[in-house]
Protein backbone atom coordinates (compact mmCIF):
# COMPACT_ATOMS: atom_id res chain seq x y z
CA UNK A 1 0.00 0.00 0.00
CA UNK A 2 1.23 3.54 -0.79
CA UNK A 3 1.87 5.49 2.73
CA UNK A 4 4.20 8.25 1.33
CA UNK A 5 2.77 11.70 1.30
CA UNK A 6 4.29 15.39 -0.75
CA UNK A 7 3.52 18.44 1.14
CA UNK A 8 4.34 21.48 -0.75
CA UNK A 9 4.43 24.81 0.61
CA UNK A 10 4.73 27.95 -1.59
CA UNK A 11 5.97 31.06 1.09
CA UNK A 12 7.00 34.17 0.48
CA UNK A 13 10.39 33.79 0.45
CA UNK A 14 10.70 29.95 -0.78
CA UNK A 15 9.20 27.07 -1.74
CA UNK A 16 9.69 24.35 0.59
CA UNK A 17 8.92 20.36 -0.29
CA UNK A 18 8.71 17.65 2.41
CA UNK A 19 7.75 13.82 1.78
CA UNK A 20 6.87 12.35 4.99
CA UNK A 21 5.70 8.91 6.32
CA UNK A 22 2.27 7.99 7.75
CA UNK A 23 3.36 8.62 11.02
CA UNK A 24 4.90 12.06 10.23
CA UNK A 25 8.09 11.30 10.07
CA UNK A 26 10.03 13.51 7.47
CA UNK A 27 11.70 11.07 4.58
CA UNK A 28 13.32 14.25 2.90
CA UNK A 29 13.21 17.64 2.83
CA UNK A 30 14.35 20.49 0.40
CA UNK A 31 13.15 24.29 -0.69
CA UNK A 32 14.39 26.90 -3.67
CA UNK A 33 14.05 29.90 -3.19
CA UNK A 34 12.58 33.15 -5.23
CA UNK A 35 12.59 36.81 -5.00
CA UNK A 36 10.14 39.58 -4.55
CA UNK A 37 9.87 42.78 -6.66
CA UNK A 38 9.02 45.82 -5.00
CA UNK A 39 8.32 48.11 -8.35
CA UNK A 40 7.20 50.97 -6.59
CA UNK A 41 6.58 52.32 -2.98
CA UNK A 42 3.89 50.58 -1.67
CA UNK A 43 4.06 47.52 -4.02
CA UNK A 44 5.43 43.69 -3.93
CA UNK A 45 4.61 40.97 -6.32
CA UNK A 46 6.13 37.58 -7.36
CA UNK A 47 6.39 35.90 -11.19
CA UNK A 48 4.28 32.62 -10.30
CA UNK A 49 5.99 30.68 -13.06
CA UNK A 50 8.87 31.20 -10.13
CA UNK A 51 6.78 29.10 -8.15
CA UNK A 52 6.70 26.28 -10.52
CA UNK A 53 10.19 26.44 -11.25
CA UNK A 54 10.80 26.10 -7.22
CA UNK A 55 8.59 23.33 -6.80
CA UNK A 56 10.04 21.78 -9.53
CA UNK A 57 13.84 22.04 -8.10
CA UNK A 58 12.35 21.08 -4.62
CA UNK A 59 10.27 17.92 -5.54
CA UNK A 60 13.03 16.31 -7.35
CA UNK A 61 15.52 17.38 -4.68
CA UNK A 62 13.28 15.54 -2.60
CA UNK A 63 13.20 12.18 -4.74
CA UNK A 64 17.14 12.43 -5.24
CA UNK A 65 17.87 13.34 -1.23
CA UNK A 66 15.50 10.81 0.10
CA UNK A 67 16.17 7.53 -2.58
CA UNK A 68 11.72 8.14 -2.97
CA UNK A 69 10.20 6.07 -5.23
CA UNK A 70 7.46 8.61 -6.70
CA UNK A 71 5.03 5.32 -7.23
CA UNK A 72 5.27 5.10 -3.94
CA UNK A 73 3.53 8.71 -2.97
CA UNK A 74 0.20 8.47 -2.45
CA UNK A 75 -1.18 12.03 -2.54
CA UNK A 76 -0.22 15.32 -2.61
CA UNK A 77 -1.41 18.08 -1.00
CA UNK A 78 -0.24 22.12 -1.79
CA UNK A 79 -0.60 24.99 0.88
CA UNK A 80 0.20 28.65 -0.33
CA UNK A 81 0.53 32.33 1.01
CA UNK A 82 -2.44 34.32 1.56
CA UNK A 83 -4.49 36.84 -1.17
CA UNK A 84 -2.67 36.42 -4.40
CA UNK A 85 -4.29 36.65 -7.40
CA UNK A 86 -2.62 34.98 -10.37
CA UNK A 87 -3.96 36.10 -13.64
CA UNK A 88 -4.29 33.20 -15.90
CA UNK A 89 -5.89 32.48 -20.24
CA UNK A 90 -7.85 29.61 -20.77
CA UNK A 91 -4.73 27.99 -21.86
CA UNK A 92 -3.22 28.36 -17.87
CA UNK A 93 -0.90 31.08 -19.15
CA UNK A 94 0.56 33.49 -15.96
CA UNK A 95 -0.90 37.18 -17.81
CA UNK A 96 1.04 39.15 -14.91
CA UNK A 97 3.32 39.47 -11.71
CA UNK A 98 0.58 38.80 -9.19
CA UNK A 99 0.71 41.15 -5.84
CA UNK A 100 1.23 39.53 -3.03
CA UNK A 101 -0.27 40.03 0.49
CA UNK A 102 1.73 42.85 1.56
CA UNK A 103 1.09 44.83 -1.58
CA UNK A 104 -0.91 47.77 -1.10
CA UNK A 105 -1.65 49.62 -4.49
CA UNK A 106 -5.42 48.84 -4.33
CA UNK A 107 -5.74 51.33 -1.38
CA UNK A 108 -7.82 53.81 -3.05
CA UNK A 109 -9.68 51.18 -5.36
CA UNK A 110 -10.88 49.73 -1.59
CA UNK A 111 -11.36 52.79 -0.69
CA UNK A 112 -13.68 53.86 -3.42
CA UNK A 113 -15.75 50.68 -2.96
CA UNK A 114 -16.11 50.39 0.25
CA UNK A 115 -18.08 53.91 0.01
CA UNK A 116 -19.96 52.73 -3.10
CA UNK A 117 -21.00 49.58 -1.50
CA UNK A 118 -20.54 50.11 2.00
CA UNK A 119 -18.10 48.87 4.46
CA UNK A 120 -21.40 47.11 6.78
CA UNK A 121 -22.71 45.47 4.25
CA UNK A 122 -19.01 44.27 2.14
CA UNK A 123 -18.19 42.63 5.81
CA UNK A 124 -21.42 41.23 6.48
CA UNK A 125 -21.06 38.87 3.47
CA UNK A 126 -17.37 38.36 3.73
CA UNK A 127 -16.56 38.61 7.39
CA UNK A 128 -13.82 40.61 6.36
CA UNK A 129 -13.11 43.76 5.88
CA UNK A 130 -11.86 45.13 2.41
CA UNK A 131 -8.63 46.44 2.43
CA UNK A 132 -5.79 46.61 -0.84
CA UNK A 133 -3.93 43.60 1.21
CA UNK A 134 -7.02 40.97 -0.07
CA UNK A 135 -7.52 39.61 -3.64
CA UNK A 136 -10.32 41.59 -4.20
CA UNK A 137 -8.91 44.62 -4.90
CA UNK A 138 -6.10 43.32 -6.58
CA UNK A 139 -7.82 42.09 -9.04
CA UNK A 140 -9.82 46.00 -9.30
CA UNK A 141 -6.13 47.36 -10.15
CA UNK A 142 -6.11 45.04 -13.02
CA UNK A 143 -9.25 46.26 -14.00
CA UNK A 144 -8.61 49.62 -14.31
CA UNK A 145 -4.72 49.91 -14.74
CA UNK A 146 -3.97 46.59 -17.03
CA UNK A 147 -7.22 46.06 -19.16
CA UNK A 148 -5.41 44.20 -21.50
CA UNK A 149 -4.53 41.73 -18.37
CA UNK A 150 -8.16 41.82 -17.00
CA UNK A 151 -9.53 41.18 -20.55
CA UNK A 152 -7.62 37.88 -21.36
CA UNK A 153 -8.41 36.56 -17.91
CA UNK A 154 -10.00 33.31 -17.54
CA UNK A 155 -9.42 32.60 -13.96
CA UNK A 156 -7.66 33.96 -11.19
CA UNK A 157 -5.89 31.74 -9.39
CA UNK A 158 -4.62 31.69 -5.43
CA UNK A 159 -0.74 30.74 -4.53
CA UNK A 160 -1.85 26.64 -4.22
CA UNK A 161 -4.21 26.35 -6.77
CA UNK A 162 -2.26 28.02 -9.30
CA UNK A 163 0.32 24.89 -9.07
CA UNK A 164 -2.53 22.70 -8.21
CA UNK A 165 -3.36 23.39 -11.71
CA UNK A 166 0.18 22.76 -12.91
CA UNK A 167 0.35 19.62 -11.11
CA UNK A 168 -3.07 18.54 -12.58
CA UNK A 169 -4.53 20.89 -15.85
CA UNK A 170 -7.77 21.45 -13.82
CA UNK A 171 -8.62 25.01 -12.44
CA UNK A 172 -9.30 24.88 -8.38
CA UNK A 173 -10.61 27.37 -5.66
CA UNK A 174 -10.08 25.66 -1.67
CA UNK A 175 -12.81 27.00 0.63
CA UNK A 176 -9.95 28.31 2.95
CA UNK A 177 -8.64 30.63 0.43
CA UNK A 178 -11.89 31.91 -0.98
CA UNK A 179 -10.99 33.98 2.06
CA UNK A 180 -9.18 35.91 -0.31
CA UNK A 181 -12.47 37.51 -2.05
CA UNK A 182 -15.21 39.75 -0.60
CA UNK A 183 -18.09 37.78 -2.50
CA UNK A 184 -17.60 34.92 -0.83
CA UNK A 185 -19.87 34.39 1.68
CA UNK A 186 -17.80 33.41 4.48
CA UNK A 187 -20.68 32.03 6.98
CA UNK A 188 -22.16 29.56 4.35
CA UNK A 189 -18.95 29.26 1.93
CA UNK A 190 -20.15 29.89 -1.06
CA UNK A 191 -19.76 32.71 -3.58
CA UNK A 192 -22.54 34.95 -3.05
CA UNK A 193 -23.80 36.49 -6.40
CA UNK A 194 -25.33 39.47 -5.27
CA UNK A 195 -21.88 41.04 -4.14
CA UNK A 196 -20.20 39.22 -7.24
CA UNK A 197 -22.25 41.55 -9.52
CA UNK A 198 -22.11 44.38 -7.02
CA UNK A 199 -18.45 44.67 -7.57
CA UNK A 200 -18.40 43.38 -10.96
CA UNK A 201 -16.50 40.60 -10.73
CA UNK A 202 -17.04 38.23 -13.94
CA UNK A 203 -18.33 34.87 -12.62
CA UNK A 204 -15.61 33.33 -14.79
CA UNK A 205 -12.79 34.45 -12.97
CA UNK A 206 -14.21 32.34 -9.95
CA UNK A 207 -13.11 28.38 -9.47
CA UNK A 208 -16.02 26.12 -8.44
CA UNK A 209 -14.94 26.17 -4.50
CA UNK A 210 -13.68 22.51 -2.96
CA UNK A 211 -12.84 21.42 0.52
CA UNK A 212 -9.44 21.46 1.12
CA UNK A 213 -8.63 17.75 1.27
CA UNK A 214 -10.98 16.98 -1.61
CA UNK A 215 -8.94 15.34 -4.25
CA UNK A 216 -9.22 17.88 -7.55
CA UNK A 217 -7.38 16.34 -10.39
CA UNK A 218 -4.17 13.70 -10.89
CA UNK A 219 -0.44 14.48 -11.95
CA UNK A 220 -0.16 14.78 -15.26
CA UNK A 221 2.62 13.11 -17.97
CA UNK A 222 4.28 16.61 -18.62
CA UNK A 223 4.00 17.92 -14.64
CA UNK A 224 5.50 14.61 -13.65
CA UNK A 225 8.20 15.11 -16.02
CA UNK A 226 9.05 18.57 -14.96
CA UNK A 227 8.64 17.95 -11.19
CA UNK A 228 10.28 13.99 -10.92
CA UNK A 229 7.07 12.50 -10.22
CA UNK A 230 4.83 10.33 -11.65
CA UNK A 231 1.98 10.63 -14.00
CA UNK A 232 -1.35 9.70 -11.75
CA UNK A 233 -0.78 10.82 -8.30
CA UNK A 234 -4.04 12.41 -6.55
CA UNK A 235 -3.44 16.15 -5.83
CA UNK A 236 -6.21 17.74 -3.39
CA UNK A 237 -7.14 21.48 -3.45
CA UNK A 238 -5.01 22.49 -0.82
CA UNK A 239 -4.83 25.53 1.38
CA UNK A 240 -3.77 28.69 2.83
CA UNK A 241 -0.18 28.41 4.69
CA UNK A 242 -1.47 29.34 7.36
CA UNK A 243 -4.19 27.25 7.93
CA UNK A 244 -2.20 24.17 7.23
CA UNK A 245 0.58 25.11 9.91
CA UNK A 246 -2.08 25.07 12.02
CA UNK A 247 -3.56 21.86 11.37
CA UNK A 248 0.38 20.53 11.20
CA UNK A 249 0.82 22.12 14.32
CA UNK A 250 -1.86 19.63 15.54
CA UNK A 251 -4.54 22.71 16.09
CA UNK A 252 -8.07 20.32 16.45
CA UNK A 253 -10.93 21.99 18.55
CA UNK A 254 -12.24 24.99 18.95
CA UNK A 255 -10.21 27.73 21.20
CA UNK A 256 -6.79 25.82 20.25
CA UNK A 257 -3.95 28.36 18.28
CA UNK A 258 -1.38 28.46 16.17
CA UNK A 259 1.35 31.07 16.22
CA UNK A 260 2.73 31.14 13.22
CA UNK A 261 6.76 32.67 12.96
CA UNK A 262 7.56 32.39 9.73
CA UNK A 263 8.06 35.33 6.79
CA UNK A 264 4.74 36.89 8.71
CA UNK A 265 3.61 36.33 11.49
CA UNK A 266 0.31 36.33 13.41
CA UNK A 267 -2.19 33.68 14.93
CA UNK A 268 -4.53 31.11 13.92
CA UNK A 269 -7.39 30.35 16.32
CA UNK A 270 -9.84 27.13 15.57
CA UNK A 271 -13.37 28.34 16.07
CA UNK A 272 -16.13 26.32 15.77
CA UNK A 273 -18.82 29.34 15.50
CA UNK A 274 -19.11 32.12 12.95
CA UNK A 275 -17.00 34.98 14.71
CA UNK A 276 -16.42 37.75 12.22
CA UNK A 277 -14.33 40.78 13.74
CA UNK A 278 -13.04 43.93 11.33
CA UNK A 279 -9.84 43.95 13.28
CA UNK A 280 -9.27 40.22 12.54
CA UNK A 281 -8.95 37.74 9.56
CA UNK A 282 -11.75 35.09 9.02
CA UNK A 283 -11.45 32.12 7.27
CA UNK A 284 -12.78 28.74 6.90
CA UNK A 285 -10.56 25.93 8.38
CA UNK A 286 -9.29 22.84 6.62
CA UNK A 287 -11.75 20.96 8.86
CA UNK A 288 -15.25 21.69 7.52
CA UNK A 289 -17.44 23.04 9.95
CA UNK A 290 -14.77 25.54 11.20
CA UNK A 291 -13.35 28.52 10.76
CA UNK A 292 -9.87 29.85 11.92
CA UNK A 293 -10.08 33.69 13.40
CA UNK A 294 -6.79 34.98 12.15
CA UNK A 295 -4.38 37.98 13.47
CA UNK A 296 -2.01 38.13 10.28
CA UNK A 297 0.67 40.97 10.38
CA UNK A 298 3.88 41.70 8.44
CA UNK A 299 6.33 41.46 10.93
CA UNK A 300 7.79 38.11 11.68
CA UNK A 301 10.29 35.98 10.84
CA UNK A 302 10.96 38.42 8.16
CA UNK A 303 12.14 41.28 10.78
CA UNK A 304 14.65 39.21 12.06
CA UNK A 305 15.79 38.13 8.54
CA UNK A 306 16.28 41.64 7.87
CA UNK A 307 17.72 42.60 11.02
CA UNK A 308 20.22 40.14 9.86
CA UNK A 309 20.72 40.71 6.41
CA UNK A 310 21.65 44.75 7.38
CA UNK A 311 22.99 44.41 10.59
CA UNK A 312 25.02 40.59 10.56
CA UNK A 313 27.99 41.33 8.36
CA UNK A 314 29.95 40.43 11.43
CA UNK A 315 28.14 37.59 12.62
CA UNK A 316 28.32 36.36 8.58
CA UNK A 317 31.93 36.85 8.80
CA UNK A 318 32.50 35.28 12.15
CA UNK A 319 30.05 32.15 11.66
CA UNK A 320 32.59 29.45 10.19
CA UNK A 321 35.14 30.40 12.49
CA UNK A 322 32.95 30.53 15.72
CA UNK A 323 30.76 27.23 13.93
CA UNK A 324 27.38 29.20 15.06
CA UNK A 325 25.26 30.77 12.52
CA UNK A 326 24.58 34.70 12.33
CA UNK A 327 20.92 33.85 13.37
CA UNK A 328 22.49 31.65 16.26
CA UNK A 329 24.84 34.90 17.17
CA UNK A 330 22.01 37.26 17.53
CA UNK A 331 20.01 35.28 19.55
CA UNK A 332 22.80 35.35 22.07
CA UNK A 333 23.52 39.12 21.88
CA UNK A 334 19.61 39.83 22.64
CA UNK A 335 20.23 37.27 25.43
CA UNK A 336 22.43 39.50 26.92
CA UNK A 337 20.02 42.33 27.15
CA UNK A 338 17.25 42.53 29.78
CA UNK A 339 13.59 41.84 29.21
CA UNK A 340 12.22 44.95 27.92
CA UNK A 341 15.30 45.69 26.33
CA UNK A 342 16.20 48.98 28.56
CA UNK A 343 13.72 50.92 27.18
CA UNK A 344 14.07 50.12 23.30
CA UNK A 345 10.92 49.24 21.97
CA UNK A 346 9.85 48.49 17.98
CA UNK A 347 7.05 48.59 15.74
CA UNK A 348 7.70 46.11 13.64
CA UNK A 349 5.12 47.85 10.69
CA UNK A 350 8.07 46.85 8.09
CA UNK A 351 5.08 46.34 4.91
CA UNK A 352 2.35 48.51 6.77
CA UNK A 353 0.55 46.74 9.19
CA UNK A 354 -2.30 44.42 8.99
CA UNK A 355 -4.42 43.36 12.25
CA UNK A 356 -5.75 44.70 14.08
CA UNK A 357 -4.32 48.16 12.89
CA UNK A 358 -5.13 47.79 9.27
CA UNK A 359 -2.83 50.42 8.46
CA UNK A 360 -0.86 50.32 4.83
CA UNK A 361 0.75 53.40 6.04
CA UNK A 362 2.19 52.01 9.30
CA UNK A 363 5.82 51.80 9.49
CA UNK A 364 8.71 50.65 11.64
CA UNK A 365 9.85 52.66 14.47
CA UNK A 366 13.08 52.32 16.83
CA UNK A 367 12.41 54.37 20.42
CA UNK A 368 14.40 54.65 23.23
CA UNK A 369 17.61 54.55 21.53
CA UNK A 370 20.72 56.48 23.42
CA UNK A 371 24.17 56.17 23.29
CA UNK A 372 24.20 53.42 25.76
CA UNK A 373 22.12 50.39 23.33
CA UNK A 374 24.01 48.03 21.67
CA UNK A 375 23.52 46.14 18.60
CA UNK A 376 22.08 43.76 21.40
CA UNK A 377 19.68 46.07 22.48
CA UNK A 378 18.02 46.71 18.48
CA UNK A 379 17.64 43.15 18.26
CA UNK A 380 16.26 41.90 21.16
CA UNK A 381 13.70 44.79 20.81
CA UNK A 382 13.12 43.64 17.44
CA UNK A 383 12.15 40.52 19.08
CA UNK A 384 9.83 41.79 21.17
CA UNK A 385 8.20 43.62 19.07
CA UNK A 386 7.36 41.09 17.27
CA UNK A 387 5.84 39.42 20.01
CA UNK A 388 4.14 42.63 20.99
CA UNK A 389 1.76 42.35 17.74
CA UNK A 390 1.57 38.88 18.62
CA UNK A 391 -0.43 39.55 22.26
CA UNK A 392 -2.28 42.99 20.17
CA UNK A 393 -3.98 40.27 17.82
CA UNK A 394 -4.93 37.96 21.31
CA UNK A 395 -6.51 40.49 22.73
CA UNK A 396 -8.25 41.64 20.04
CA UNK A 397 -9.47 37.79 19.13
CA UNK A 398 -10.53 37.80 22.90
CA UNK A 399 -12.66 41.09 22.70
CA UNK A 400 -14.26 39.34 19.40
CA UNK A 401 -15.57 36.31 21.56
CA UNK A 402 -12.59 33.64 21.23
CA UNK A 403 -10.75 32.13 24.43
CA UNK A 404 -7.46 31.13 23.77
CA UNK A 405 -5.57 29.36 26.90
CA UNK A 406 -2.03 27.64 24.90
CA UNK A 407 -0.51 28.89 21.93
CA UNK A 408 1.10 25.98 19.45
CA UNK A 409 4.30 27.79 17.57
CA UNK A 410 5.44 26.81 14.37
CA UNK A 411 7.44 28.45 11.29
CA UNK A 412 11.64 29.31 11.96
CA UNK A 413 11.13 31.82 14.49
CA UNK A 414 10.35 28.99 16.95
CA UNK A 415 13.98 27.59 16.94
CA UNK A 416 14.90 30.32 19.18
CA UNK A 417 14.34 29.36 22.33
CA UNK A 418 14.62 33.04 23.59
CA UNK A 419 12.08 34.26 21.12
CA UNK A 420 9.62 31.69 21.72
CA UNK A 421 10.08 32.38 25.43
CA UNK A 422 9.11 35.91 25.16
CA UNK A 423 6.39 35.53 23.55
CA UNK A 424 5.17 33.31 25.84
CA UNK A 425 6.15 35.43 28.73
CA UNK A 426 4.62 39.14 26.97
CA UNK A 427 1.25 37.04 26.05
CA UNK A 428 1.24 35.16 29.14
CA UNK A 429 0.56 32.26 27.72
CA UNK A 430 1.72 28.12 27.64
CA UNK A 431 3.63 27.81 24.64
CA UNK A 432 3.84 24.47 22.92
CA UNK A 433 6.30 23.45 20.16
CA UNK A 434 5.69 20.33 17.86
CA UNK A 435 7.90 19.87 14.69
CA UNK A 436 7.93 23.58 13.87
CA UNK A 437 10.07 23.12 10.35
CA UNK A 438 7.74 21.04 8.45
CA UNK A 439 4.38 22.21 10.09
CA UNK A 440 3.23 23.70 7.41
CA UNK A 441 4.35 20.78 4.92
CA UNK A 442 2.71 18.49 7.43
CA UNK A 443 -0.09 19.86 7.03
CA UNK A 444 -0.44 19.85 3.31
CA UNK A 445 0.32 16.16 3.20
CA UNK A 446 -2.25 15.85 6.30
CA UNK A 447 -4.90 17.07 3.54
CA UNK A 448 -3.61 14.70 1.18
CA UNK A 449 -3.86 11.87 3.41
CA UNK A 450 -7.63 11.99 4.65
CA UNK A 451 -8.41 13.04 0.65
CA UNK A 452 -6.82 9.79 -0.18
CA UNK A 453 -7.87 7.88 2.98
CA UNK A 454 -4.93 7.24 4.51
CA UNK A 455 -6.57 8.76 7.37
CA UNK A 456 -9.66 7.68 8.73
CA UNK A 457 -10.05 11.91 9.41
CA UNK A 458 -8.11 14.86 10.30
CA UNK A 459 -8.20 13.43 14.68
CA UNK A 460 -6.65 10.55 12.82
CA UNK A 461 -4.35 11.92 10.91
CA UNK A 462 -2.77 14.31 13.70
CA UNK A 463 -2.68 11.82 16.07
CA UNK A 464 -0.48 9.96 14.12
CA UNK A 465 1.97 12.80 13.24
CA UNK A 466 2.31 15.64 15.32
CA UNK A 467 4.60 15.57 18.54
CA UNK A 468 4.85 18.38 20.67
CA UNK A 469 9.19 18.92 21.38
CA UNK A 470 8.95 21.53 24.28
CA UNK A 471 7.06 23.78 26.59
CA UNK A 472 7.32 27.36 27.51
CA UNK A 473 5.72 28.41 30.53
CA UNK A 474 5.48 32.50 31.21
CA UNK A 475 7.68 33.68 33.42
CA UNK A 476 5.90 35.82 35.66
CA UNK A 477 9.17 37.88 36.97
CA UNK A 478 9.62 40.01 33.39
CA UNK A 479 5.93 40.57 33.65
CA UNK A 480 6.27 43.67 34.74
CA UNK A 481 9.18 44.90 32.15
CA UNK A 482 6.89 43.79 29.46
CA UNK A 483 3.53 45.40 30.29
CA UNK A 484 5.59 48.65 30.48
CA UNK A 485 7.13 48.04 27.01
CA UNK A 486 3.60 47.02 25.60
CA UNK A 487 1.59 49.88 26.69
CA UNK A 488 4.76 52.25 25.30
CA UNK A 489 4.17 49.93 21.40
CA UNK A 490 0.42 50.65 22.07
CA UNK A 491 0.96 54.46 22.23
CA UNK A 492 3.51 54.31 20.12
CA UNK A 493 1.39 54.06 17.18
CA UNK A 494 -1.04 55.61 18.81
CA UNK A 495 0.82 58.97 18.55
CA UNK A 496 2.52 58.33 15.19
CA UNK A 497 -0.24 57.22 12.86
CA UNK A 498 -1.14 60.87 11.58
CA UNK A 499 2.52 61.41 10.76
CA UNK A 500 2.89 57.79 9.27
CA UNK A 501 0.56 59.34 6.75
CA UNK A 502 2.72 62.19 5.55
Amino acid sequence: MKELLLGIDIGTSSCKAAVFKKNGEVVAAANAGYQVSYPKPGYAEQNPDDWWKAVCKATKECMEKGSVNPSDIAGIGVDGLSWAAVAVDRQGNVLANTPLWMDNRSAGICEKVNREIGEEEIFRVSGNPLTAQYTTGKVLWYQENRPEVYQETHKILQSNSFIVYRLTGQFSQDVCQSYGWHCFDMEYGVWDEGMRKAMGIPEEFLPEISPCHAVVGTVTKKAAEECGLTEGIPVVAGALDAACGTIGAGVLHNGETQEQGGQAGGISICIDTYKADPRLILSHYVIPGSWILQGGTTGGGGVMRWMEQEFGDYERMMAGGLGKSSLVQFNEIAGRVAPGSDGVVFLPYMSGERTPIWDPDAKGVFYGLDFSKTKGHLVRASMEGVAYSVRHNLEAAEEAGASVKVLRSMGGSANSLLWTQMKSDITGKPIQVPNSDTATTLGAAILAGVGVGLYRDFEEAVDKTVTVKRVHEPNQEVKAAYDKGYEIYLELYRNLRQTMKK
